[in-house]
């Protein structure tokens, strides 16, 4: 099973010849697409985003959509805001590029050291990737490197959950838990291994016992046991998890993976490529549900997508090695902390901080509550959830049973009927199948009241046109 983006218009009147130059036939030619169908756009117009205003983008033929995803989870602020474009010209205008092989540039400094201010507990040390698959790469190569400079040098294996995304780098996708996405590339990086994710809505772990035993958690510590505590170097997961639909973890399940990793050794990695910078209404993620990680992964919403970063915040301790005798972390990328990229992402921050988009995000998630819990109550809908910025409906065919959806009607439903709909709707979303399917939804942390009504509308016309065709196929 795959995934699609809302985006396929339902016409052919595409405006893409621009000044002689056939857009669509240079796209059908020579474009690669990620995760993408070529066969989709061979047979029919693609879809080209020229341009974005505020919480908007506008395709080829001026209509305008609601970028109810913040383009892929990262446009934090909106589009089209000049002080982060402003930013980046006056840095290239500077310094344009410079390694940080053995050298240092102001941009990367400054920024690292607001990182480390913004970071809870001692998280002081950041080292740069460009994005968010290298920044979990980078995270398991330095709690491998770690353990051997302290002399555990046995402990090299990294737990994840199933279906959690973690990136498509061979290392990342050793650690990513979509079997759909790994099974081309086997045999993957030996010693990682898979745990029960937070899937409330369809846990058997708890069924029985009529309420949350925290199994999912106990899982880790079962898992660490089994490979022996001694092997293993750390537990990488997401505040939120993206796939599956934004499974926010319940009540007490931090804490007490934060109990299994202390009793057993284990670095806690906090996949924040998705939950930082204000998605969840805070800075981080860990914040939002109270614990301290030894290292946070970053990407994506740093630079709210005006340019490529990401990284890990790393802990005092766990630099401390490195900062002794010949010890040195052997890893770096050629564009890992660009002065560009990092001078756009000090704009963003202090951006964010100057319209307080955190406390937006909280002020509203009432709001987005009530409009989720508006779609909940449609007969397609089986669960709505998440929490600030951050929510899904799963899709199902029967509420009662939480039947969902075989593969031959996902892909009708979603990519044949949901995905045009919402887009001739105005709304950019997101229906994914990698688990089971959802439509998820992100918007800008701009949004208002306004905007968020618009998604709950648009959603709720759109399942039940849906749902209607679907009863009568």
């Amino acid at each position: 099973m795959g995934c699609t983006l809302s985006g396929t218009p339902t016409n052919d009147d595409d405006v893409d010849d621009v000044e002689g130059f056939d857009m669509q036939a240079a796209a059908r030619r020579h474009l690669w697409g990620h995760f993408t169908q070529l066969s989709g756009f061979q047979r029919g117009p693609l879809p080209i985003i020229t341009h974005g205003e505020g919480n908007y983008i506008f395709d080829q033929n001026g209509h305008r959509l609601l970028d109810g995803l913040s383009g892929l989870f990262t446009v934090q602020v909106g589009h089209g805001r000049r002080e982060l474009a402003e930013a980046a010209t006056a840095q290239a205008a500077t310094l344009a590029y410079f390694p940080l092989w053995s050298f240092g540039h102001e941009p990367a400094i400054r920024l690292a050291a607001r990182l480390a201010a913004l970071a809870p507990g001692d998280l002081n040390r950041v080292f740069y990737t460009t994005g968010g698959g290298e920044a979990v790469e980078s995270a398991w190569k330095l709690a491998i490197q770690y353990f051997a400079a302290i002399g555990q040098p046995l402990r090299r294996k990294v737990i994840s959950r199933h279906y959690a995304y973690h990136g498509t780098t061979l290392g990342a996708l050793s650690i990513t838990g979509i079997p759909a996405i790994k099974n081309p590339w086997e045999p993957l990086m030996p010693g990682t291994v898979k745990v029960a994710n937070t899937n409330q809505y369809r846990c058997g772990m708890c069924a029985k016992a009529g309420e949350c035993t925290l199994a999912c958690a106990d899982d880790i510590e079962a898992r660490i046991l089994m490979e022996g505590p001694d092997t293993v170097a750390c537990v990488i997961l997401e505040p939120v998890q993206n796939t599956g639909g934004a499974l926010v973890p319940p009540p007490g399940y931090w804490q007490r993976v934060r109990e299994i990793c202390d009793r057993y050794g284990v670095l806690l990695v906090s996949d924040e490529v998705i939950c930082a910078f204000g998605r969840l209404g805070h800075w981080f993620g860990c914040d939002r549900f109270g614990y301290q990680p030894d290292m946070i992964v970053f990407a994506k919403g740093v630079t709210s997508g005006y340019a490529p970063l990401g990284g890990i915040i790393v802990s005092d301790r766990l630099a401390a090695p490195f900062l002794e005798g010949s010890n040195t972390f052997l890893h770096g990328l050629t564009f890992g902390g660009h002065p560009v990229s990092c001078a756009v992402a000090l704009a963003n921050i202090e951006l964010m901080e100057r319209e307080d988009l955190c406390g937006n995000v909280l002020r509203h998630e009432s709001v987005f509550d009530e409009v989720m819990a508006r779609v909940g109550e449609l007969p397609m809908v089986g669960q709505v959830r998440g929490c600030g910025y951050f929510r899904v409906a799963e899709l199902v065919k029967d509420k009662d049973n939480k039947t969902t959806f075989t593969d031959e009607e996902c892909d009708w439903l979603l990519r044949g009927v949901l995905s045009p709909a919402l887009y001739k709707a105005g709304l950019f979303c997101r229906a994914d199948d990698r688990a089971d399917p959802v439509v998820v939804l992100s918007p800008p942390l701009t949004c208002g009241a306004s905007e968020l009504q618009f998604i709950g509308d648009t959603l709720v016309e759109v399942f039940t046109n849906a749902w209607n065709e679907f009863q009568s196929r």
